[in-house]
């Protein structure tokens, strides 16, 4: 009669400080408090800060799971700066495809301009190496990748990721943008999946 609904235990904590909950049939615990990852996102951005001094880049979220990565980073970058949205789809579950579909497409003009993608997660490089394909050809005149979380024993294609938050293990995370069946992206925090 209500339809589907999220639920999440009240945070329960073990004896070691971490958070757990429940999302729909799959238990997760903190991986990543939010204090950690604001202070990893910043750090990030004065770097962002520092390299493009001279320019006014265009970052580029890929949603939905970047943003509040996005919009975090967004707040501490003190250049002048633009953003836009794409919005790509590879996930099913807790699994990604390793087919990529572009559902929401560029409009700005980008030739000339400093692209920077930001993503919530890397993993493959599948998605980020059909972005770069695919800005590529409307000749910018350099495009960067920003990523919160990197996994980088996933990695099936050669990238050069310029701003990486975090490494992290082949653990499915969810929390801080990021999602289980399209649930828990409200948390603060990072979650990793409880076999």
């Amino acid at each position: 009669m209500f339809g589907r609904f999220l639920v999440i235990l009240p945070q329960i904590y073990n004896k070691k400080g971490m958070s757990i909950v429940k999302i729909k049939d799959k238990t997760f615990k903190t991986s990543i408090p939010e204090v950690e990852i604001q202070q990893r996102v910043k750090e990030v951005a004065d770097h962002i800060n520092r390299d493009m001094a001279d320019k006014n880049p265009l970052l580029l979220a890929v949603l939905n799971g970047s943003f509040m990565f996005a919009a975090d980073l967004m707040k501490n970058i003190t250049i002048p700066c633009e953003i836009s949205f794409v919005k790509l789809a590879s996930y099913q579950g807790t699994q990604s495809t390793g087919e990529v579909k572009e559902v929401i497409g560029i409009n700005e003009d980008l030739a000339g301009r400093t692209v920077i993608i930001v993503e919530d997660i890397v993993e493959s490089g599948l998605t980020i190496q059909r972005m770069l394909d695919s800005l590529g050809t409307r000749n910018p005149d350099s495009i960067d990748v920003c990523t919160l979380l990197l996994k980088p024993d996933r990695l099936k294609v050669d990238l050069d990721i310029k701003y990486v938050a975090f490494s992290i293990p082949n653990d499915f995370i969810l929390g801080y943008g990021l999602d289980y069946d399209q649930q828990g992206r409200n948390l603060r925090d990072i979650y990793t999946l409880l076999e």
